[in-house]
């Protein structure tokens, strides 16, 4: 986690209307421009660096924010802030404390919303709003992108209040309190707008309008690929970079990542955080292999078995697309076994003509961690029982045994993965902007991995 100091706010949240959106702006600016003379206000620049524009289809930091748990910019990135937000909701309401957000907290969140709005109530309703204290890590990751990388951040909240089909505004300032000279300090623009699904759409060019020229835009999409959503494919055209979590596809996830490579075909710009995520096991793969005698026996692996936490596949097929664009290997076919374990059985020919078989499995006999579909642990071996090729990785002591006792694993190398660092959304999507580059080892390893979904 990206520790920092909390932001100055310069200008709190200000409803505007939509025409009046940059010129508020700029008379923030141009009030702070300058630093007094007796050095008590300092001054302020705006940021010019890259426009952030945020997708959140997530209403909870909104209805946390309405009942006074949360503070700050509503802009759908959480962090610190947000997770102490969402634990001072669950111990007052009496739930199990986490920072995973439950369908049963939702609910409690919009019947006090509710109740606070006059809508729906009933004799006894109290309408509670909580006096918020801020987290001890000082800041939420807002914050701490804003003081890496001065930017405009611009959120898109859909409603579901479908009575009303206009879009609202807001706009603020916030400087953080490290990123300052002796008299004048470097902040960050926040615009939010809100409206059910088709008044955002409409408003599409007015949020292309917003982002900053010249500069670099990044579009953190929190929804799933939707390519016959109007807003999804004018933004991701639009902006300089798609930013998704691959981990968060509930529906169809195989065939969102299928949609994604779809999506680089067609020249845009995609980075998956779930991407980074495998980092640790790439490197590891790589290092099991450094000996030159091991490296030459690469070509002899025609066995691969992985196992994932149930939910969502995507990790485990990155992970193989990677392996086999690095081994040249040719995805051929499918099988969709199913069963407890939701096998899937993916064939595939290497250069010397090599059949090679992948086995990916789903395990569901651990508590589930923060991120959905991790990797678990996974093998690499050969048929060849002369071939020195053998590797184990797992993410825990069970994994490592689940592997070894498939038998021949005093030959094996084994090493167990530690997740490097944060491994939550907005910690890797802080790294993700430091850069628009284009990754091109994901673009393979995705192209790879949408072969395999799409093969019979």
């Amino acid at each position: 986690m990206v520790s920092t100091a909390p932001l100055i706010p310069l200008q709190a949240p200000k409803d505007v209307s939509l025409s009046k959106i940059q010129s508020e702006l700029d008379a923030i600016w141009t009030l702070y421009s300058q630093p007094s003379s007796d050095g008590s206000i300092l001054g302020a620049s705006k940021a010019t660096t890259f426009t952030l524009l945020v997708y959140e289809p997530e209403e909870t930091q909104q209805l946390l924010a309405e009942l006074g748990y949360y503070s700050g910019p509503v802009d759908g990135i959480s962090g610190p802030r947000m997770n102490a937000a969402i634990h001072s909701a669950q111990v007052a309401y009496d739930m199990k404390v986490s920072d995973r957000v439950s369908i049963e907290l939702i609910a409690r969140l919009r019947k006090e919303v509710f109740i606070c709005r006059g809508v729906d109530t009933q004799e006894g309703d109290v309408c509670n709003i909580s006096p918020y204290s801020l987290d001890t890590g000082g800041a939420g990751l807002a914050d701490a992108i804003a003081a890496q990388n001065p930017c405009r951040i611009i959120s898109l909240l859909p409603s579901t209040d479908l009575s009303d089909d206009s879009v609202t505004a807001q706009v603020s300032a916030y400087c953080p309190i490290q990123k300052r000279t002796a008299s004048s300090m470097i902040c960050c623009e926040y615009i939010t707008l809100k409206g059910i699904e088709s008044a955002l759409a409409r408003s599409s060019s007015l949020v292309q309008s917003l982002l900053q020229p010249g500069l670099p835009s990044f579009l953190w999409w929190k929804g799933e690929p939707n390519l016959d959503q109007t807003l999804f494919q004018e933004l991701a055209e639009a902006c300089t970079v798609l930013i998704v979590d691959s981990s968060n596809f509930v529906d169809n996830p195989e065939g969102h990542l299928a949609k994604l490579d779809s999506m680089r075909e067609m020249g845009i710009q995609i980075a998956d955080l779930n991407w980074r995520r495998l980092a640790p096991w790439q490197e590891l793969t790589a290092e099991a292999f450094d000996a030159p005698e091991r490296l030459q026996s690469l070509l002899e692996v025609d066995r691969v078995t992985l196992h994932h936490e149930k939910g969502n596949r995507t990790q485990a097929l990155l992970y193989l697309g990677w392996l086999a664009s690095r081994l040249n290997w040719k995805v051929q076919s499918r099988i969709a076994e199913g069963g407890d374990l939701d096998i899937q059985r993916i064939f595939l020919t290497g250069a010397n003509g090599r059949q090679i078989e992948a086995d990916l499995l789903s395990i569901e006999d651990r508590a589930s961690g923060l991120i959905v579909g991790d990797l678990l642990d996974l093998r690499l071996t050969s048929s060849n029982p002369e071939a020195d090729c053998c590797m184990i990785l797992c993410s825990e002591t069970t994994g490592c045994m689940r592997m070894e006792a498939q038998g021949g694993a005093e030959s094996c190398w084994v090493n167990q993965v530690t997740a490097g660092g944060d491994q939550q959304a907005e910690s890797l999507l802080s790294e993700q902007l430091r850069t628009t580059m284009r990754d091109l080892l994901f673009e393979e390893s995705l192209a790879i991995a949408a072969q395999i979904v799409r093969a019979n």
